[in-house]
């Protein structure tokens, strides 16, 4: 079984509450067992909670859902670069997936709203493929031909 752990952002959380909604539904029926649920103010503040459950040895994978909605200045082109660069760059340097579940820059609060249900499922689903996946490339014996791992 998939042991995830959820970060949600509390910024603009009218539409990230729904998304961590449907983020525990799909993952249910995709059979992953959610262990955590944090709440990070924002979506900026996201990586240290990431840090901390990726040290835990009953985290598979962590899922962030959040939206960052556009304002009047390019403050939202900023935050969805910097938090997508250091998902990522925690991910590789933990060997554990995680996933951007994170809607925007420039989308108005109605797109938001329209993403919810794709970014929510997305994100899990994401996130559980990846564990599977690197799980069964660990299996593979080092002699044996890479095969496509699905």
């Amino acid at each position: 079984m998939v042991k995830l752990a959820l970060v949600v952002s509390e910024f603009n959380f009218d539409i990230s509450y729904l998304m961590l909604e449907r983020a525990k539904e799909h993952a249910a029926f995709l059979g992953a067992q959610i262990t955590y649920v944090c709440k990070a103010p924002g979506s900026f503040d996201m990586p240290l909670l990431i840090q901390s459950l990726l040290d835990k040895k009953d985290v598979d994978a962590v899922v962030t859902l959040g939206a960052i909605v556009e304002g009047d200045t390019k403050h939202d082109e900023i935050i969805a670069q910097h938090v997508a660069r250091k998902i990522a760059d925690l991910s590789v340097q933990y060997r554990k997936p995680v996933s951007l579940g994170v809607s925007g820059p420039g989308m108005t609060r109605l797109q938001g709203i329209e993403r919810i249900d794709e970014y929510a499922k997305r994100a899990v689903e994401s996130a559980v493929k990846m564990v599977k996946r690197s799980k069964a490339l660990e299996e593979i014996k080092a002699t044996q031909y890479p095969a496509m791992v699905e």
